[in-house]
């Protein structure tokens, strides 16, 4: 990571974990800074991963987890026929709308957490080949499953923007703060 990532207050479990997973989601942003809507969705690895996919990606995962956590029916759920869709942008999807999406998901959340009682808190995974049979998690795990998850597609979004255009995820943090890059 290449930004500093303060806790909101010395001890404060909770607003550290938000802080980092905020951290990612800003490496997230941050790829996209200067790029054509073309350039965003084009895919110049073998993977067929794009920075707007990947920002689609993880704000629909973002709200997924969610959506687990307040045990509510995730309005955004993907089938296998929808899933390839969660990566690109589809129909009249723009990346200026995928960030407001995101932005919004990403409010909610924030007041979610900070409503709950306890980290502690648990809540069940839902019956898919990848999680434990009967498997609950805690809303401190969440927190921590979002910064890893964030965290995986930032990496590959550092990858993807150097091959697009040479820049790393350092001239980005200081193009974002606006420093020259001059002495």
């Amino acid at each position: 990571m290449v930004t500093h990532v303060p806790s909101e207050a010395p001890g404060d479990e909770r607003g550290m974990l938000l802080s980092f997973a905020e951290a990612q989601r800003g490496a997230l942003r941050r790829s996209l800074l200067g790029l054509t809507p073309e350039q965003a969705a084009s895919r110049p690895s073998a993977s067929a991963l794009s920075l707007s996919g990947l920002v689609k990606h993880v704000a629909e995962t973002e709200l997924n987890w969610l959506r687990m956590a307040q045990q509510r029916p995730n309005e955004k759920a993907r089938t296998e026929a929808t899933w390839a869709d969660s990566f690109r942008l589809v129909g009249d999807e723009t990346i200026e709308g995928v960030l407001t999406f995101w932005d919004g998901v990403v409010a909610e959340l924030e007041e979610f957490i900070r409503e709950v009682p306890d980290l502690g808190d648990t809540f069940p995974l839902p019956e898919a080949p990848w999680f434990p049979k009967e498997g609950w998690v805690s809303m401190r795990w969440l927190l921590a499953h979002l910064v890893e998850e964030h965290a995986r597609h930032a990496g590959h979004a550092d990858i993807i923007r150097e091959s697009l255009d040479g820049r790393t995820a350092f001239e980005l943090v200081a193009q974002e703060k606006g420093y020259s890059g001059q002495s």
